[in-house]
């Protein structure tokens, strides 16, 4: 564990190494799930990296000195870092480059290409890297292409498909893996996430490796709608007409707040995702003869495969749909509505049923 943080010391390996043999990128993109310390380990890279008693490249920040207080006090003049703001779908150009009357004056663009206040680097930080749009993007190319002296910009996104091809050109990837099981159970009961033991064993099964999702996945409700929609999740049982109606009676009770709502809708359809995530793998492995939901009203061997992955597909390109703010009960409408369609596609015979 480097620094607190648990699950990524491949990671600090490679940084290590990066340092010792002078190979210190200037560009880095940080992708993995949600809610695995990608961006806390952003911050501690920092503080390391602007640390003056660092001087062996151990990435060991000493956390005393003026440039570490300064780091975690959140207000270090040689570290940006910037993120999605409060009720915003995308990261605004003015991040970047400043409001109209201070264009190019002030921003995280104008800031990295200054001289260090404090040591030999600056750090820019961008959070949300998968709400870049072009117009923002296109904002960070020439800082990216030719970085001043000493700067290391880390961007922080989930994936490559998120990301734009001229983003994805010019930094190097940096792959953060799930948490473990037994990391996230300890974080859960060390954060008081969780109530109890038992309760943080729960939700370390079925949070993926996630703190953030496990921390949602507490909602009661939300453990209500998953096992009322899993068992209508076959081909014999599945009604996208009543499934929208009780989806969105779920999506409503999280209030008039959009955020809220998208929330909810992103959570079921990842339900949805895992559960035949979770038949796909079975479905390839000896664990398919223990697992009577791959046998009862359901297609088996190739067939259930191919359910599997037409359903995983559907789903992601909604999640993906929900990103791009699309009206959510079209959403739930059009998504649920076409989960049929793939069922019909691989029911059995009725004579089967």
């Amino acid at each position: 564990m480097w620094q607190g943080i648990h699950g990524h010391d491949v990671v600090v390996e490679r940084f290590r190494h990066s340092l010792a043999s002078g190979r210190l990128a200037a560009s880095y993109l940080f992708l993995g799930p949600p809610g695995v310390g990608k961006r806390t380990f952003a911050v501690k890279l920092a503080q390391a990296l602007l640390c003056p008693r660092d001087q062996a490249g151990q990435l060991q920040p000493c956390g005393e000195c003026e440039s570490c207080q300064l780091v975690s006090a959140g207000n270090h003049p040689d570290l940006d870092v910037v993120g999605l703001p409060a009720g915003k779908r995308w990261l605004p150009v003015e991040l970047f480059l400043g409001d109209r009357d201070h264009r190019n004056q002030v921003g995280l663009c104008h800031n990295v290409s200054l001289r260090p206040q404090m040591g030999r680097r600056r750090v820019a930080i961008i959070d949300d890297a998968d709400h870049l749009t072009v117009e923002s993007s296109n904002c960070l190319l020439k800082t990216l292409e030719e970085p001043p002296p000493g700067a290391v910009m880390i961007l922080i996104g989930t994936s490559r498909g998120r990301q734009l091809p001229t983003i994805l050109s010019r930094t190097q990837t940096v792959r953060f893996s799930a948490l473990s099981p037994d990391t996230v159970r300890q974080l859960l009961i060390e954060q008081q996430i969780a109530t109890d033991p038992a309760q943080a064993e729960q939700l370390a099964r079925v949070c993926d490796g996630s703190l953030s999702k496990a921390a949602e996945l507490i909602d009661p409700e939300l453990w209500d709608m998953q096992r009322s929609l899993l068992p209508q999740l076959t081909p014999a049982r599945f009604d996208s007409v009543r499934l929208a109606s009780e989806l969105t009676a779920f999506v409503n009770q999280a209030g008039k707040e959009a955020d809220a709502r998208r929330g909810r809708i992103r959570l079921t359809i990842q339900m949805v995702a895992n559960h035949f995530r979770h038949l796909l793998r079975a479905s390839c492995s000896s664990q398919s003869a223990d697992l009577p939901e791959l046998h009862e009203l359901q297609p088996q061997g190739a067939a259930a495969q191919d359910l599997a992955l037409a359903v995983l597909d559907r789903s992601l390109e909604a999640e993906v749909q929900l990103d791009r703010n699309a009206n959510q009960a079209t959403l739930i409408e059009c998504w649920l509505d076409d989960l049929a369609s793939i069922f019909a596609q691989h029911a059995y015979p009725a004579a089967h049923i």
